[in-house]
């Protein structure tokens, strides 16, 4: 019995140690400890726990604890991420967004589900909830002077081209009408306090108006997350048809790059530092009083280095506005220099990555039109 238990765990490290399963099936996390025996793909710990929500699916045990039996490591080594990946992610959307481990848990939950509960992606040409270029349907909004949650209804229609929300259900005008080209859509449970949260970001007049939305279901609002990227693809393919699909899979809804709170000054340099929450979406940097503001403060653009950018560790010498925070950073540009503080150093360390990330980029000529047009400056 020794012996074939030895047998089995030699076996064993064998199919795991193949290169096809050195990362999580689902999500993509290196050096996966975990797999499902009845479906033979190697993942990591976060992922089984999804996978135990399906046990009509998927058995999951751990490569390091668990007992394998012989029947169980032969099914392994017969399937793998490889060989399993090629049935269920067989004919996936380009514009379908397949989360990473760095994702919230409802994205990487609906993602596993749709791959091995509803197989989604096992058939070509298979009619999807989110494929046929119009969605309807009722979200709860958050409203932008109460702050409460409030049935809305959602229409996206691809032939028009856009997503208007309805402050009744039976209203004729819609009371936002947003070009879908303009449209950011991000998922933001712990901002939003729903792990179902979701934030649309759109451009008005050249600002960054946010809407908050959630739905009780996770698969409805992860629907209405994929519709919208389905609706960009298909426009954009329009818009630009000598385009790859891939580069306009690059151009659809995108995370943030960095979020979090800094206090800055203001122009003068001279006032008391303020604490404010900034995003920063690529080039633009948006501060807001509250996370859930619908409207940003002010905004900056930030350009690359070959056009005089910068981010620097501390704040000038002499600087004379009262701060608490004392981790502070500036970033230059041709008009001025934007002083901010950070609460620890590794926020301070991250915010200078982020930065260091966007200025070392060569900006697109689309960014220099940008620029163009952004009169919007950062007030005190």
């Amino acid at each position: 019995m020794a012996g074939g238990n030895e047998r089995s765990m030699k076996a064993l490290k064998e199919v795991w140690r193949r290169a096809e399963n050195s990362l999580c099936a689902d999500c993509g996390k290196p050096d996966p400890d975990w797999a499902s025996s009845t479906l033979g793909v190697f993942i990591c710990l976060s992922c089984s726990g999804i996978h135990r929500n399906i046990p009509s699916i998927s058995k999951v045990k751990s490569l390091k604890m668990d007992h394998w039996d012989d029947a169980q490591v032969q099914f392994l080594a017969k399937h793998g991420n490889a060989v399993t990946k090629a049935t269920y992610e067989a004919h996936i959307p380009i514009y379908y967004y397949q989360p990473t481990y760095n994702d919230c848990q409802v994205l990487r939950e609906q993602w596993i589900r749709a791959k091995y509960e509803r197989r989604e992606f096992t058939e070509p040409g298979k009619q999807l909830p989110y494929s046929d270029g119009v969605k309807e349907g009722i979200l709860w909004k958050r409203g932008r002077d109460n702050g409460q949650f409030l049935p809305r209804k959602f229409l996206l229609s691809e032939r028009e081209g856009c997503l208007k929300y309805f402050t009744k259900q039976d209203a004729k005008e819609p009371k936002i009408n947003v070009k879908i080209d303009v449209i950011n859509a991000t998922f933001q449970p712990v901002k939003i306090g729903n792990p179902n949260g979701l934030q649309l970001t759109y451009l008005k007049d050249n600002k960054t108006r946010n809407i908050f939305v959630y739905h009780e279901s996770g698969k409805e609002v992860v629907d209405w997350f994929n519709a919208i990227r389905s609706v960009q693809f298909h426009y954009l393919k329009v818009a630009f048809p000598i385009a790859s699909d891939n580069e306009i899979k690059n151009r659809l809804t995108r995370n943030f790059l960095k979020e979090g709170y800094m206090e800055k000054t203001g122009p003068k340099q001279r006032e008391a530092f303020k604490k404010r929450w900034f995003t920063l979406d690529h080039r633009r940097l948006m501060y807001f009083k509250d996370p859930l503001d619908a409207f940003a403060k002010g905004e900056v653009f930030v350009g690359s280095r070959e056009n005089g950018y910068s981010v620097q560790k501390g704040l000038p010498s002499g600087t004379q506005g009262n701060f608490s925070w004392h981790y502070g950073l500036t970033i230059v540009t041709p008009d001025r220099e934007y002083l901010f503080t950070c609460e620890t150093e590794t926020d301070q360390l991250d915010w200078i990555a982020a930065f260091t990330s966007v200025i070392n980029q060569a900006m697109t000529p689309q960014e220099y039109a940008s620029k163009c047009l952004d009169a919007v400056s950062f007030p005190s």
